[in-house]
């Protein structure tokens, strides 16, 4: 791993890694939990609090934010040339539930770290530099996730997100309406010339091989899904076992099918149920009715579509045999991204030149830059978690992997500004 905590480019431009690991520690205050994590959801008052620290902090840099239809923010800073559609770098500040202070978090104070270092030497770039804090990447309050990056990419339509409901029935654009995020500009008419996104790597390859940078090539596929098993409330005491419709034990012949899926497609297909809700949820109750989620992911479009195959093929079969019913439905497909090969490049030579060690990588977790992939250049940097360890508070970096994140990224960013000719 690196040991540098401030990387040069020549002599005033560089990254301050002391104020990069300052922003990551006073953003964790905005939802920071007991156990050094973050619960930060989507349009809360604690995303609405990070926000408009991060209008602040921009703004301070001499940016100009605004923020769009669905609340994604940009944060610009002036090129040569202002008519040219800018480079964008950024990520998401929303967490999971029990999210760490780094997730998507160190990509945008990442980002914010590139700011200063132009801001502080003076360097104006080309091309207008544009910072982007994407709302609701997590899909942990509203399904699915990468919602607004996704509108931003006409993935989906801004309406069928604006009625997106969370487990509690509250509508996405009303909450986004409470938190003074709804913007003018409609999502998606933003012009940009490419897109590079700092991540950790929420996995454990590079920490494994002690590699400091990971110059990522694309996203595997993901498929989400939501079943419903429907039997029978029925007295704990009074009804023989023959005679139940136990939906619990129902879905958990299913979630062990599913795991048994993913399995038979190692060493790369990976499956998971982390959601689940038992009604009526008493203990002296068979349960008469069981949600859970189902998530399905493989680098091969053709492997998730045969475990898709499976679980429609096995699921119900243990319904039948369980005297229940099952409604199953798809609710996000995310096919396999492949990164533009120059951007990647650019990494790579980013990477080489700081005299980081590094390798390429394929991304397990889905992020922004999967669906910016689809409208614009882009590429992903990614450095190492302690463990491979994520969507858990005790996610940890070092300081120093940190700041070599935002070095690379600043020299990608550099090395893109000279060569796209946006005209």
């Amino acid at each position: 791993m690196t040991q540098h905590t401030t990387a040069t480019h020549g002599s005033n431009l560089g990254i301050d890694g002391q104020a990069l690991w300052s922003d990551l520690m006073e953003t964790a205050r905005f939802g920071g939990t007991p156990k050094g994590g973050i619960r930060r959801l989507t349009l809360t008052a604690e995303d609405r609090q990070v926000r408009d620290w991060f209008v602040r902090t921009c703004e301070a840099l001499g940016c100009t934010v605004t923020h769009d239809s669905m609340g994604n923010q940009f944060a610009r800073r002036p090129g040569q040339d202002d008519s040219l559609p800018p480079i964008t770098i950024g990520s998401h500040l929303d967490t999971q539930p029990t999210g760490g202070k780094y997730d998507g978090i160190l990509g945008v104070l990442g980002g914010l770290a590139v700011l200063r270092a132009l801001h502080r030497s003076g360097y104006v770039t080309r091309h207008p530099i544009e910072l982007i804090n994407w709302t609701n990447e997590e899909g942990s309050r509203f399904t699915p996730p990468m919602m607004c990056s996704g509108v931003f990419a006409g993935v989906f339509t801004e309406q069928e997100v604006l009625d997106k409901r969370d487990r509690a029935g509250k509508r996405f654009g009303d909450e986004l309406e409470a938190i003074g995020y709804r913007g003018s500009e409609p999502c998606g008419q933003h012009p940009v010339t490419a897109y590079f996104e700092l991540h950790i790597e929420q996995g454990p390859i590079l920490e494994a091989e002690e590699k400091t940078i990971g110059i990522v090539t694309g996203v595997q596929g993901a498929r989400w899904y939501e079943a419903t098993v429907t039997g029978k409330d029925a007295h704990a005491g009074s009804t023989p076992m023959p005679m139940r419709h136990d939906a619990l034990l129902a879905a958990a012949r299913m979630i062990e099918t599913v795991s048994e899926v993913a399995l038979s497609h190692a060493p790369t297909a990976v499956g998971t149920v982390g959601l689940i809700e038992n009604q009526p949820n008493s203990n002296n109750v068979v349960p008469g009715e069981v949600f859970f989620t189902i998530d399905m992911r493989d680098p091969d479009d053709a492997v998730v579509r045969r475990m898709e195959e499976q679980l429609y093929s096995q699921l119900p079969e243990i319904a039948q045999r369980s005297g229940v019913t099952l409604d199953i439905v798809r609710i996000w497909d995310a096919p396999a991204v492949h990164f533009n090969p120059a951007c990647i490049d650019m990494v790579e030579a980013a990477a080489m030149e700081s005299g980081y060690s590094a390798r390429r990588i394929v991304s397990g977790p889905g992020h922004d830059a999967a669906y910016m992939a689809r409208i614009t250049p882009t590429a992903m940097i990614f450095v190492p978690c302690a463990d491979g360890l994520s969507h858990n508070e005790a996610e940890s970096i070092t300081e120093q992997d940190a700041t070599a994140g935002a070095d690379v990224l600043l020299r990608a960013v550099l090395k893109a500004d000279a060569a796209f000719n946006s005209r």
